[in-house]
């Protein structure tokens, strides 16, 4: 009952935090840059951040129909809890008429976990330029309601048509990922000029290590100290085409780039391991794209834990299915599945597809992996963490330096109660 009085108010009340928000926008009167796509955006955001500094301002960790709205107002939540409310609807009165940021441009990430959340922010926002990444199966049981009704054939032409809102919207310039086909479906219904960025006609070779990560192109070799995944260098591009419809110089060496938490951030932990946090989020896009990336990287002893991936509806079968045969395409030591998903659909097809020597491994929840773990690390392995259910609190008991946790994702007191409520 609570989640459908949550869901039938979500937007009216988004809508007064929105009002206020765009009085401010129009007194601010930014250039807008809006990115936006399944997943990516985060990172993108930061690779644009490294290229134009203090020149523009950032809408971190807020990207929903509330967070958009909440930085434009100033409103910082620190806890995430119920009790911060009353006086969050208070600080728009306040906050609406304060003297606006003094950056000339805003760089917004957008997301649509919902049906009408593109429109609903686009209307806000009326993006100059807008960055579309990628479109996958997130957030899936919430637009399948739309599929069958004569309007939309699949679940990903739904999805493709919201994130479609803010590129309908914009006003000079839409960069879109032309690798992906959901996305150029809807090219002919964008109005303003489009720049489509192609990874398969720029990239001649990707190699990552645990000592980062180089992209070979036509334009250059570009080099981070961080492992990313193939796909990644979309987002590079976009970044370096946004910089030049903006007139500035543009750094090719990316030195002021910093990755965000939960991408593929790497650790020393116990007893000599390294640990890969790729944890913040997973659909089977990103499985893809971390799995294939992971496989590039030599180690004697590799491990994989994986959770769940949530939100499928009633592709939740046959995407934790289709996870086993990403899975089955690595050479692992070990494969620790957590969740009931993964044990319910990965599990069973996994058992076929792998040679009898790989153990798998197979929990219901956190506290059950991180004790198994902890038994069984005998030292210098390499594990990789992906997917839904707090892997974050796995991996931050097992780092060696426990000062690192401040770079772990879901730092937020809420998210600190969540977990000790699983063990952690």
């Amino acid at each position: 009952m609570f989640k459908k009085i949550k869901h039938l108010l979500y937007f009216p009340i988004a809508s007064y935090f929105r009002f206020f928000a765009a009085i401010r926008l129009r007194m601010w009167n930014p250039k807008v840059v809006v990115i936006t796509g399944s997943s990516g955006k985060t990172t993108l955001l930061h690779l644009v951040e490294s290229q134009l500094g203090d020149l523009a301002k950032y809408s971190h960790e807020a990207n929903s129909s509330f967070g958009i709205p909440f930085d434009i107002l100033g409103i910082r939540r620190t806890k995430l809890t119920l009790d911060e409310w009353p006086k969050i609807f208070l600080i728009p009165l306040i906050n609406v008429f304060k003297a606006p940021p003094t950056e000339n441009i805003y760089v917004v990430e957008a997301d649509c976990d919902r049906p009408n959340e593109g429109k609903f922010l686009s209307h806000l926002l009326k993006p100059d330029i807008t960055l579309w990444i990628n479109v996958a199966r997130t957030h899936s049981m919430n637009f399948q309601k739309l599929v069958g009704d004569g309007k939309f054939k699949t679940v990903e032409e739904a999805i493709a048509s919201e994130f479609g809102n803010f590129a309908r919207s914009t006003k000079s310039l839409v960069i879109v990922n032309g690798d992906s086909k959901p996305i150029l479906d809807q090219i002919d219904q964008i109005t303003c000029n489009i720049k489509t960025i192609t990874m398969k006609k720029n990239l001649k070779k990707y190699t990552v290590t645990l000592s980062g990560t180089k992209f070979q192109t036509n334009m250059g070799d570009f080099d981070f100290p961080y492992l990313l995944p193939k796909e990644i260098f979309t987002s590079v591009l976009m970044s370096l085409n946004l910089v030049n419809q903006l007139g500035f110089s543009r750094d090719a060496k990316f030195s002021k780039f910093r990755l965000p938490p939960g991408r593929n951030s790497f650790f020393k932990g116990i007893k000599d391991t390294t640990l890969v946090d790729s944890s913040y989020n997973a659909n089977l896009d990103s499985m893809e794209a971390i799995i294939n990336m992971f496989n590039q990287i030599e180690s004697k002893t590799k491990w994989v834990v994986l959770g769940d991936m949530l939100e499928q509806g009633k592709f939740e079968k046959e995407e934790h299915e289709k996870l086993a045969s990403l899975i089955a395409k690595g050479r692992y030591n070990k494969i620790v599945l957590m969740g009931p998903r993964v044990t319910k659909y990965t599990l069973p097809k996994l058992i076929n597809l792998m040679p009898k020597e790989v153990k798998i491994e197979h929990f219901m929840g956190p506290k059950e992996v991180l004790n198994y773990l902890t038994n069984s690390i005998l030292g210098d392995e390499v594990i990789l963490f992906k997917g839904a259910r707090f892997l974050e609190g796995v991996i931050e008991n097992l780092l060696a330096n426990k000062a690192d946790a401040d770079k772990l994702s879901r730092r937020e007191k809420v998210w600190e109660i969540r977990r000790n409520k699983w063990g952690l």
